[in-house]
């Protein structure tokens, strides 16, 4: 006679586990009145939001045919969409070079090789170790399309690659919806591709256009607000480049905030020291942005805030 077992909840991949990632309330950094919560999206498999873009731009490539079963795949990467793809690569079998400024976080190529990627680190023109500029994106981006020329290999293209933002569309946005039971005032989030501000905002404006949509960006190269570039190096990896991203559109947002690196580095502190959370620097910027809102009065004292803890500290170096 067959034992009788329970049910089962087995994930058949680590791609099974990118998004629906809890919501947590940051009470005890901000106590009220309102509320600010935040989505914990260094809890995917890769460490960082990123894997969720990782994983729509490279399933709909391959559905679209742009990309062949196990065919190679490059991409220009800050760390975080090069952890993600590096994720969906070693589940479906595609070979992975990716290109990164020197001055990103060593951490984050460290993982991205253990992931089976080869990485390829190109030396910074202008900023220095943790201050990565437009220049250096650049200097990276050049090396990427070089390798693709060279190679025929797929080119993810995840600053203009209009499936990066429709995962966020599909999947972040209704999970905020539905985790908040409807209840969110304002939504609050940094912008590196846009692909994730772009896709939750529309997905949110759909559903109550009343609510706030809030671009966080670093004081210096607030280019979405439309000052000129004073401090191009900042501690935002990934984050205010300096140039208005190929996907932004401005119909998504409703006004910007500037958040110094004392600012993030300080919420960045007390996510660790207050909630148990020991994130990086974005994460930081994006609740300190939430808290000066709160104070400000830009948006109703009783406000419920969503925002983003984008990574892991763990992805940053201890002393940095």
């Amino acid at each position: 006679m067959a034992k009788p077992y329970g049910t089962t909840d087995i994930k058949a991949s680590a791609l099974e586990l990118i998004g629906n990632t809890p919501l947590v309330a940051l009470d005890r950094i901000w106590p009220g009145p309102g509320r600010i919560l935040a989505k914990c999206e260094f809890m995917n498999p890769g460490a960082s939001i990123k894997d969720r873009s990782s994983l729509s731009m490279i399933q709909r490539a391959l559905n679209s045919g742009k990309l062949k079963p196990n065919g190679p795949i490059v991409e220009v990467t800050s760390g975080n969409q090069g952890c993600g793809l590096a994720v969906v690569a070693a589940v479906l079998k595609h070979p992975l070079t990716l290109t990164m400024s020197a001055g990103n976080s060593p951490q984050r190529a460290s993982m991205m090789r253990a992931l089976g990627a080869k990485v390829v680190l190109a030396p910074q023109v202008e900023g220095k170790p943790g201050y990565v500029t437009l220049a250096d994106v650049t200097q990276a981006e050049n090396l990427g399309l070089k390798l693709v020329a060279d190679t025929g290999a797929y080119y993810v293209n995840q600053f203009n690659n209009e499936d990066n933002p429709k995962g966020h569309e599909e999947h972040m946005g209704p999970e905020i919806w539905r985790q908040t039971g409807g209840h969110i005032d304002v939504f609050v989030a940094t912008v590196g591709t846009a692909g994730t501000f772009v896709g939750v905002s529309r997905y949110l404006k759909k559903q109550n256009k009343d609510i706030k949509c809030v671009v966080v960006e670093p004081e210096g190269a607030q280019v979405i607000k439309g000052d000129p570039v004073t401090k191009p190096m900042h501690v935002l990896q990934g984050s205010g480049y300096g140039k208005v991203p190929q996907l932004f559109k401005f119909e998504t947002m409703d006004f910007t905030v500037g958040v110094s690196d004392a600012e993030a580095i300080q919420y960045k502190n007390l996510l660790a020291e207050k909630e148990g959370l020991y994130m990086g620097y974005t994460s930081g910027a994006n609740v300190a942005a939430a808290v000066r809102l709160l104070k400000s009065g830009k948006v109703p004292k009783d406000a419920w805030i969503v925002t983003l803890l984008n990574d892991s500290g763990l992805k940053y170096p201890a002393d940095n």
